[in-house]
């Protein structure tokens, strides 16, 4: 069983090969400048190169590609809601603007599919399907897609499942219906990255991998010795910004840990019942999301260590063995008696805004865009982002660069200790909540639970 090593997506035997990038070894100039090379920096470059083919875009990765959070994820493409509704439809365009952007996901998903090829990125349609196990939960379900209707979303886009439908489509243990949504494709993060580096390089954009930043100003970065001069700079380095000189509580780095099984018997997979491609989900508190891999293994993210004190981040993905234990037992819970065994787990971090929701602010006077804040709905996410913040660049207006996420950095999270207070205390009220609600036959959602989703801005 092997603990962190960034990713299994990235380290498995049968791992593909990146693309061959650059490495930094003088000043440079260029018209725009991206620090990240995960998925957000990498569409930035690609739709600016189809945009302006004649601009000159370097991309600058601190590490390899794959190695933050576009290649740890669990997998799933969707078209969840990204960020908190009422928080965006605060902005100018309104619940209107909000509405809009849904759809606008719907179509992406398809779209990312098309542009980077099925086959390429091991893209399997399914939907995504969301468990309720306990009476609190189905309310909480069913609230939650009433709460939908009126965000204009109908049967073809999300509904309840009964619990008679749900276990044809899944065998767990204490299932009492589910969400389902058809708009999700399950893949293959790792090569997803190499496979949009490769289209942003072939359209004219340089990677450089290896060319960690440690300043920036307008008009340039440093990068160790070297220098970066940019007409414009992107940032889209989502939980990797609270590293950055002033930015420590700008973007929260929460953790995220994640573990796949050794592959399943037939047999196994038999008592499973998960013969199509969904995307597992739960509605506890303690949220669980889940895929069935192209190769018969179980994949599964959620728990682990939340949040580590003043913004730090992980070793590599290494992950204890608490965390290995309860990803686990997710499983074991489940399903009783499958009896896998864990193969690989690791761990990252998502960038999460003060108010759970994304941004792009451009400071056109300094010319330097800030982007992210997906808060675990990247895969997706990343795409419309990348459009936009080209169409930002460019000065094109346009649906997305007008759109409820173009708007300013939400406000900072709380200084240290609160920080880690607040992001860890919740964990536990959210652990607490879980256990209370399945003990009881109440529909209610438990008050710790209440509380803290206010507290917490969710």
């Amino acid at each position: 069983m092997k603990r962190g090593d960034i990713s299994f997506w990235l380290t498995r035997p049968d791992a593909p090969a990146p693309p061959p990038t650059r490495t930094l070894h003088s000043d440079i100039d260029c018209d725009v400048a991206i620090v990240g090379g995960g998925l957000s920096g990498l569409w930035v470059a690609w739709a600016l190169a189809q945009q302006r083919p004649e601009l000159s875009i370097a991309v600058l990765e601190a590490e390899r590609l794959g190695f933050g959070a576009s290649g740890r994820n669990g997998g799933w493409m969707s078209a969840k809601q990204v960020g908190v509704r009422r928080a965006l439809a605060r902005g100018a365009g309104g619940a209107k603007a909000v509405t809009e952007m849904q759809d606008r996901l719907e179509q992406a998903c398809v779209e990312v599919v098309d542009i980077l090829g099925a086959q390429e990125i091991d893209a399997r349609r399914g939907g995504w399907t969301q468990l309720a196990r306990s009476v609190s939960e189905l309310r909480r379900a069913e609230n939650y897609v009433a709460e939908s209707r009126r965000w204009n979303l109908d049967e073809s886009s999300i509904r309840m499942m009964s619990a008679e439908e749900t276990y044809e489509r899944i065998h767990a243990r204490g299932i009492m219906g589910a969400v389902h949504s058809p708009h999700n494709y399950c893949v293959d993060p790792v090569k997803m990255v190499f496979r949009l580096a490769s289209l942003a390089m072939n359209a004219g954009a340089a990677v450089y991998t290896g060319a960690r930043v440690t300043g920036i100003t307008p008009g340039r970065l440093e990068v160790g010795p070297y220098g970066v001069k940019a007409s414009q700079i992107v940032v889209a380095t989502e939980g990797y910004t609270a590293s950055q000189p002033g930015q420590r509580r700008r973007m929260l780095p929460l953790n995220s840990s994640m573990l796949v099984t050794e592959p399943l018997t037939s047999r196994q997979w038999d008592m499973v019942g998960w013969e199509h491609h969904d995307g597992v989900s739960a509605t506890a508190h303690t949220y669980f999301h889940s895929e069935r891999t192209p190769d018969g293994r179980i994949a599964i993210g959620g728990r682990g260590r939340p949040y580590r004190f003043a913004s730090g981040t992980d070793q590599d993905g290494m992950v204890d063995e608490a965390t290995v234990r309860s990803l686990m037992a997710v499983i074991d819970d489940l399903f009783p008696g499958l009896n896998a065994e864990p193969a690989h787990a690791w761990c990252g971090v998502i960038g999460v805004t003060r108010d759970w929701s994304p941004f792009l602010d451009y400071d056109s006077s300094a010319r330097v865009l800030r982007m992210g804040g997906y808060a675990g709905q990247g895969l997706t996410a990343s795409y419309l982002a990348g459009l936009a913040a080209a169409d930002l660049l460019t000065d094109r207006k346009s649906f997305l660069s007008t759109s409820a996420w173009v708007r300013p950095v939400p406000r900072r999270w709380e200084p240290e200790p609160l920080r880690w207070i607040g992001a860890n205390g919740f964990y536990v009220a959210y652990s607490l909540a879980d256990r209370l609600e399945a003990a009881s036959r109440s529909g209610k959602t438990s008050a710790i639970a209440r509380i803290a989703d206010k507290i917490a801005a969710r």
